[in-house]
């Protein structure tokens, strides 16, 4: 009866709790491809196909009390069959102080997302899921969220080349951002701006002609969400300026912009439709030649938008043919991509999505139609359990000489692309 009290009266006193919960996740992905894969030029009879299997495995750990959360998450990825451990380490692993008010700082490595991942985003589907080491800090109450991040990367403890930064785990040598997201619930809109600069490496370490230093680029706009009744209308917009840096450490300019919309409209519980319009703008002028190479006139600007550090396969077509895998000597004619779909739960634990993508250039071309091609992604999940789910999904791409000529290398007519996800994720334990 005393420990009873005792219990009670440290409830009504408010005690600190400590909770730590541990859990695994298990995703096994393969795929199968045809068409699309590039050829070499010594063998003409490259097998125009391929497949593989992959695994990734992560131990999350999650602790947290009153004003005080600790979380880390350790993985491994590898190729099945290859020899010994391709990739082990530290996914995720911040701790973050809070207060009652909504001030938060969190310090660490930490896996970003906002608004709808566009341009920050978890990049989960692809494995090689992206986290940076940022300190953060902000405020989250009353319908406003504040963010600011800052980062700063480095090879190693450098002392004589503290500057110079090439071939680390992120692509930009340092980072700043701030995100304002405000939510008006009676009226069901959310509205977010995002500004952040990005300072990029270029130069080689040792090169007079072209030294090693830090050139920066900026990327804003804002993203708006409204729901009602069934129907959510989706739009963003951003802008890309400053310098970039291409293959071969060289600086250029760049002045780019993005623009989308989106609506969703569920018909019932069991089906859906979504439609949607993505421009992303393109070099003006670029000579195409067949068998050639592009880029044959340098820009003084380059006006290709770039995704950044979203999540790729969400955009675009599943297949993400056009910034995942970049046209040949990375110039880009932008991409329009147009699409309608629908979606829906036939069964309690199985649902299914088939869409239609329309894509073309942003800019026209010299001799050529802008259509670059016609896509269909078909994507069905069974979710088994609470802790195991299945995804499968099929695309078939269907190009224009378009499409072959600006890829080149890389071009197919006719591409084909499956895959499978298992995901198993079950709570190892929890503990107060």
């Amino acid at each position: 009866m005393v420990y009873g009290l005792a219990v009670m009266l440290l409830l009504m006193a408010g005690e600190v709790t400590d909770e730590l919960s541990v859990g695994l996740n298990y995703l096994t992905h393969g795929e199968v491809c045809g068409g699309g894969l590039p050829k070499s030029a010594a063998k003409e009879s490259d097998e125009d196909r391929s497949s593989f299997l992959m695994g990734r495995f992560r131990v999350t750990a999650d602790y947290h009390r009153r004003g005080l959360q600790a979380y880390a998450v350790i993985e491994n990825k590898s190729v099945w069959g290859a020899k010994g451990n391709q990739t082990l380490g530290l996914y995720e692993g911040w701790v973050k102080a809070s207060t009652k008010s909504g001030l938060f700082a969190q310090i660490g490595r930490v896996a970003l997302s906002y608004d709808d991942e566009r341009i920050v985003g978890l990049n989960d589907f692809a494995m090689a899921a992206k986290s940076h080491d940022v300190l953060r800090a902000g405020y989250e109450g009353h319908g406003h969220k504040l963010h600011g991040v800052v980062a700063y990367n480095q090879n190693g403890t450098e002392v004589y080349q503290s500057t110079y930064y090439v071939d680390g785990a992120q692509p930009y040598k340092n980072m700043q951002m701030v995100w304002y997201h405000y939510d008006v619930e009676k009226a069901g809109i959310g509205a977010s701006l995002l500004f952040m600069n990005t300072g990029l490496q270029a130069g080689v370490a040792g090169d007079q002609q072209n030294p090693a230093r830090t050139v920066y680029q900026r990327v804003y706009g804002g993203y708006l969400n409204w729901q009602r009744k069934g129907l959510t209308l989706e739009a963003s917009y951003y802008k890309q300026e400053g310098k970039e840096v291409d293959h071969l450490m060289q600086v250029g300019r760049v002045d780019a912009w993005m623009g989308s919309v989106k609506a969703t409209m569920r018909g019932s519980e069991r089906y859906g439709f979504v439609a949607g319009y993505d421009y992303l703008s393109g070099d003006d002028y670029v000579p195409v030649v067949y068998g050639g190479t592009l880029g044959l006139v340098r820009h003084d600007t380059d006006r290709g938008f770039t995704p950044l550090y979203g999540s790729r396969k969400k955009f675009y077509g599943i297949m993400d043919y056009f910034y995942e895998s970049a046209y040949i000597n990375g110039f880009t004619p932008g991409l329009q991509n147009a699409y309608a779909g629908v979606f829906g739960n036939p069964m309690k634990k199985l649902s299914c999505r088939a869409i239609y993508q329309y894509l073309a250039t942003a800019t026209e071309l010299r001799g050529l139609n802008r259509t670059l091609g016609h896509a269909i992604d078909l994507i069905v999940s069974y979710k088994f359990s609470k802790d195991v789910s299945l995804t499968a999904g099929y695309t078939q791409m269907h190009g224009t000489e378009t499409m072959d000529r600006l890829k080149q290398g890389e071009g197919s007519r006719r591409a084909r692309w499956g895959w499978f996800s298992l995901v198993v994720s079950p709570s190892a334990f929890k503990i107060k």
